[in-house]
C-alpha cells in the first residue's frame, strides 16, 4: 500500500474523525469547506488519490459514498446501518451508511450499529437517532430487545412469545403492540439489542 503525502495523510484522518464524531462519512462539499478547496473538483481528486492508493473506497450516486478501507478503521469498527428497504438484507452494502471505527469489544458480540428511526422505544432509553450496538444472534430470550422483520419491515421492539404467538413490544403508550402468527405472518430476528450509543457519546 502506497504511502501518503502529509497533505493525504491530513485528509484521511479528518475522514476518518468525521465518521467517528457524526456515524456519517462527510460529504464532498464538507471535505471542500474544511480544506479550503476551491471547487469540489478538488476535494474529488483527493479522495480518488486516497481510494487509488487503498485507504479509502468511494460508492458512486450518493453524497456520502466515501468508506474507509479495510484495515483502515474498518476491521476495528461497526458498520452503521440506517434505513432498510423492504426485502433488503440488513448487511447489505448498499445498506450501510458508513464503518463506526470502535472497539468491538466495547459490546459483546455485537455485528452492527442500528440507526433508531421512530419513538417507540422512548420508555426503555432508546431514542431517535441512537445508535443500537446489535448481535446477529436469532435466539432471543422473552423480554430481550430486538431487531425484527415483520412483513419484510423492520422494527426495533421488545420479544415475547408464546407458543405460535409473538408479540412485539413497544416501550411508548403511544404506539401498539405488533401480534405476529408465526403460522401465517413472516416474522425474521434480524438481531438482539447489546448495547446503545447516543451521540454526545461518541462525538
Amino acid at each position: 500500500m502506497e504511502e501518503l503525502s502529509p497533505r493525504q495523510r491530513e485528509i484521511f484522518l479528518w475522514v476518518r474523525e468525521r465518521i467517528v464524531a457524526t456515524g456519517f462519512p462527510p460529504t464532498r462539499a464538507e471535505l471542500q469547506a474544511a480544506f479550503g478547496f476551491r471547487s469540489p473538483n478538488a476535494a474529488e481528486s483527493h479522495l480518488r488519490t486516497l481510494a487509488r492508493k487503498g485507504y479509502l473506497s468511494l460508492q458512486g450516486g450518493t453524497a456520502r459514498g466515501i468508506r474507509l478501507a479495510a484495515g483502515k478503521g474498518e476491521a476495528a469498527g461497526l458498520p452503521v446501518i440506517g434505513r432498510v428497504a423492504a426485502g433488503q438484507p440488513i448487511l447489505a452494502e448498499s445498506v450501510a451508511e458508513g464503518f463506526l471505527p470502535i472497539d468491538r469489544g466495547l459490546f459483546a458480540g455485537a455485528d452492527y450499529l442500528l440507526r433508531v428511526q421512530g419513538m417507540s422505544m422512548r420508555d426503555a432509553g432508546i431514542l431517535e437517532g441512537d445508535l443500537l450496538a446489535v448481535s446477529q444472534r436469532k435466539d432471543p430470550r422473552s423480554g430481550q430487545i430486538v431487531v425484527a422483520r415483520v412483513d419484510n419491515e423492520m422494527t426495533v421492539k421488545r420479544w415475547y412469545q408464546e407458543g405460535h404467538q409473538v408479540i412485539l413490544m413497544p416501550e411508548n403508550p403511544d404506539f401498539a403492540p405488533i401480534t405476529v402468527d408465526l403460522r401465517t405472518q413472516s416474522l425474521a430476528v434480524e438481531g438482539i439489542v447489546v448495547g446503545l450509543l447516543r451521540r454526545g457519546e461518541f462525538l
